[in-house]
């Protein structure tokens, strides 16, 4: 059955006897919880407060379990925002998103000062209800997102490095608490194919954790791995990120959160 949910999440073909079986969902109603949750603690704690925020030195807010980013008119970076489509995604899978939201493509504070003055208004309210009502679905979304995570990491890297990152994110998938792993690494720091999401030619994603994992072995070292390969990528972005950024203050929180991977 696992097998049978990588393919359906992954998007590939399943096997003849495998395309009789029913339809499942990428991941049950307890995983996306679980998912969910963890989530929601390595970005804020797991506090309502943290579902709306707008951190220091950034020109966009965070927003939700996974601080999914959302641009005001007024800024256009190197990073890709995905709010919106999570806007988008909890609209289509029936949650009573509010109008305004809805009509809002681009984030109506323009900067931090106006944003964190905003904190109890009622739109900011009826946005933090809304976040933390919609976890589950938060962490689905998080699992879309990831379902054409490989297809585009492998299109990304020549035919040559194809087979070592499929062997290694399979590799990853098939432990416990690997779909996690994976999905949160995504979320926190993207696929990395997007050439937008580099400091000269490097980027910081999930298939550069990838690129950098060697062994073949299963078991609880695949996660053990994993988590040392994306330390390495955060040092080294870090490393490579303009002076202005000072993203070495935010280095340690990042190098904590790998510490849940192989726990």
């Amino acid at each position: 059955m696992r097998a049978l949910l990588f393919l359906f999440l992954l998007g590939l073909p399943a096997p003849a006897a495998a395309r009789r079986t029913p339809e499942a969902p990428p991941i049950s109603d307890e995983e996306a919880w679980r998912i969910g949750q963890n989530i929601w603690r390595n970005e804020s704690g797991g506090s309502t407060a943290g579902l709306t925020s707008w951190n220091f030195g950034e020109e966009f807010a965070s927003l939700g379990i996974g601080h999914f980013i959302w641009f005001p008119v007024s800024y256009h970076g190197p990073f890709q925002q995905s709010f919106p489509m999570l806007v988008e995604y909890l609209e289509k899978n029936g949650a009573l998103v509010p109008e305004w939201l809805l009509l809002s493509p681009e984030c109506p504070w323009s900067s931090r000062e106006e944003f964190l003055a905003a904190k109890e208004t009622p739109r900011m309210r009826e946005l933090r209800f809304l976040l933390e009502s919609t976890v589950r679905l938060q962490a689905r979304f998080a699992a879309e997102r990831l379902r054409g995570s490989l297809p585009k990491m492998l299109s990304a890297v020549s035919k040559r490095r194809r087979p070592r990152i499929q062997s290694q994110f399979e590799r990853v998938w098939r432990q416990p608490g690997g779909v996690y792993v994976l999905v949160d690494y995504a979320n926190f720091k993207g696929e990395g194919t997007h050439l937008q999401e580099r400091y000269g030619r490097t980027g910081w994603g999930l298939l550069q954790v990838l690129e950098r994992m060697e062994r073949a072995t299963e078991g609880p070292e695949a996660l053990s791995e994993f988590a040392a390969s994306a330390r390495s990528v955060l040092i080294r972005r870090v490393r490579l990120s303009p002076p202005e950024r000072r993203e070495s203050r935010w280095l340690r929180g990042w190098l904590s959160r790998l510490k849940t991977y192989s726990a």
